[in-house]
């Protein structure tokens, strides 16, 4: 256990992990939760650049350790702990494809330079900034084209790290190994999670060894560790999980299911009173729910999600108000799965109020 000894599986995981990552040198550090991972990479970000401020957007998620709890932006999980979190996060709108109406690519981008210009809210220098190439919890925010390459570019004439929380996103199911492909994003830094354990608590932090190499050598103590880091029997699920992301293609099937479920979806729900968009990425996809008057209907997608449950479907609620419907469903559904729940899901949405 632990990085003292590291078990065989551990070594091929790392070295079979390394491969789907952009850089020809690339290095993992293995955790265990999608927190963790992010942890790891603001420490990595921090220790590279010696600038620890941070910009995360809002809207996103990151986990809900200290470290991922102060690039959360969502004051139900915010609210008890503010007085303890890091000062040093500027949060900057994320824009969205299909609304214009909150703000624009450019705008983002404006607001994004000027706090590089200005620090973070406590003074310090920026080194990082972290974002979610689609936000998941949020309710799949989908950025305009070109917005994340643009992001990157800013991020780099400002000496800063990009770091690509793909926990959610990574691994197929936005229809790329990795979602920042898809998008444009040139992350320095990449943390992937939840599928990679194959339901084993399992994650990692990405980078090249030229980042990851400004961590002080090891002099006998590690300055991060945990006691199951990177323990075999998750490393040997995960090892089946990549043969099974590589031999089937997941990313490929995900792109292909994931646009005939939004097609059908958005056939079946066009004209419904209570949906606003129905948009998505791969198998990741979002029915947005509003009020008479257009606002977010608060609870709707639980509402949603109960009555989905009762007649065997396993949906989410997501979105800050509870009003998006998120489907993340499998890249191995059946074509009768598929069509039963569309019909179910169809059937509840426009019927209730």
């Amino acid at each position: 256990m632990g990085d003292i000894h590291p078990p065989v599986r551990k070594v091929e995981l790392i070295e079979r992990l390394c491969r789907i990552v952009p850089w020809v040198d690339a290095q993992a550090v293995l955790t265990t939760t999608g927190s963790e991972a992010v942890e790891v990479a603001l420490k990595t970000a921090r220790i590279a650049t010696g600038k620890p401020g941070i910009v995360a957007f809002r809207g996103g998620y990151h986990g809900l350790t200290m470290g991922a709890l102060a690039v959360t932006d969502r004051a139900h999980f915010r609210s008890y702990f503010e007085d303890q979190l890091y000062k040093g996060v500027s949060f900057a709108p994320f824009p969205e494809c299909n609304d214009v109406s909150r703000v624009t690519a450019d705008e983002t981008l404006g607001l994004l330079r000027a706090a590089f210009q200005q620090g973070a809210p406590n003074g310090d220098p920026i080194g990082a900034v972290i974002v979610e190439p689609v936000q998941g919890r949020a309710g799949v925010r989908i950025p305009p084209d070109g917005f994340m390459a643009a992001l990157s570019d800013v991020a780099m004439e400002e000496g800063a790290m990009v770091i690509a929380d793909e926990i959610f996103t990574g691994l197929g199911r936005c229809g790329s190994m990795l979602a920042s492909e898809r998008l444009g994003l040139r992350p320095d830094i990449v943390c992937i999670g939840k599928v990679f354990g194959g339901g084993l608590p399992l994650s990692a932090c990405l980078s090249s060894q030229s980042v990851l190499s400004a961590w002080p050598e090891n002099d006998g103590e590690a300055i991060h560790t945990n006691t199951f880091l990177g323990n075999p029997l998750s490393c040997a699920t995960a090892l089946a999980v990549l043969d099974i992301v590589e031999h089937w293609d997941v990313p490929e099937r995900a792109e292909v299911l994931g646009s005939q479920l939004l097609s059908e979806l958005q056939d079946s729900l066009r004209g419904a009173e209570r949906v606003s968009e129905v948009r998505g990425r791969g198998l990741m996809i979002g029915i947005e729910l509003v009020t008479d008057d257009g606002s977010p209907w608060k609870g709707g997608a639980l509402r949603v999600a109960e009555a989905a449950l009762a007649q065997g479907l396993i949906i989410l609620p997501a979105g800050e108000h509870g009003h998006v419907v998120e489907l993340t469903p499998s890249a191995f559904l059946t074509e009768d799965q598929a069509t039963h729940s569309l019909v179910v899901l169809s059937s509840i949405i426009q019927k209730i109020h």
